[in-house]
């Protein structure tokens, strides 16, 4: 067990908490935002302090830590708060569901986010900083590098290599042998069959209202 506090208190501040407080045995002691964001002295029955004044209130000697971001400037906020913390001293803790399938032969790096429904295949390996959203796959022999996000019900093939810092949307599809360069987008739906440069950005074809309503529409 250890005495936890969670940097952030939006939405990924929440599902933490709730994660970290029913499927581990870490007590959340205390979130923590940056003093310019304080609004409140409390979130979710726990207290809420300034960033700057952790090393004195809740010390790294004492606690541990989640950065509990999304995928902000493509992963980037999240990936400065990791090197901020982990200067500090601070040990950061991983959450995996106990209804993911994890089967690698290692957990992931420090600070990944790995919820329920997740499939993760032997031989697979998982950087640091990683979030894996529900339903997500990732199949054999697959290296994530540090500080992706690849959202719900995104499935990466056999001897893929995703790059730092890059993000894969809803539904998103990465055929086998193939690299993404780092900070790649790939958006909802998209379907990638071949490497990708640093940087790149792929979208979906939107779906196209038509012009009948669905009572004229014979299923």
């Amino acid at each position: 067990m250890a005495r936890l506090v969670i940097y952030g208190t939006g939405v990924v501040g929440r599902l933490a908490f709730h994660y970290f407080s029913h499927d581990t045995p870490h007590v959340v002691v205390a979130f923590a935002v940056d003093a310019a964001h304080l609004r409140a002295d409390t979130w979710c029955g726990r207290p809420v302090v300034p960033a700057e004044e952790l090393p004195q209130r809740y010390p790294p000697e004492t606690h541990r830590l989640f950065v509990a971001l999304g995928y902000a400037r493509m992963n980037s906020v999240r990936a400065a708060k990791y090197a901020a913390f982990r200067g500090l001293g601070y040990q950061l803790v991983s959450y995996v569901s106990s209804k993911a399938l994890w089967l690698a032969e290692e957990p992931p790096g420090d600070n990944a986010f790995v919820l329920e429904g997740v499939i993760v295949q032997p031989s697979v390996r998982v950087g640091a900083d990683v979030t894996l959203w529900t339903g997500a796959c990732l199949s054999h022999d697959t290296h994530v590098e540090d500080h992706v996000f690849i959202g719900p019900r995104a499935a990466v093939a056999g001897r893929v290599r995703i790059g730092a810092e890059s993000f894969l949307g809803v539904g998103a599809l990465v055929r086998d042998n193939v690299t993404l360069g780092p900070r790649t987008l790939v958006g909802a739906g998209a379907v990638i069959t071949a490497d990708t440069p640093p940087g790149s950005v792929y979208a979906a074809p939107r779906a196209v209202r038509l012009a009948r309503t669905s009572d004229e529409v014979t299923l």
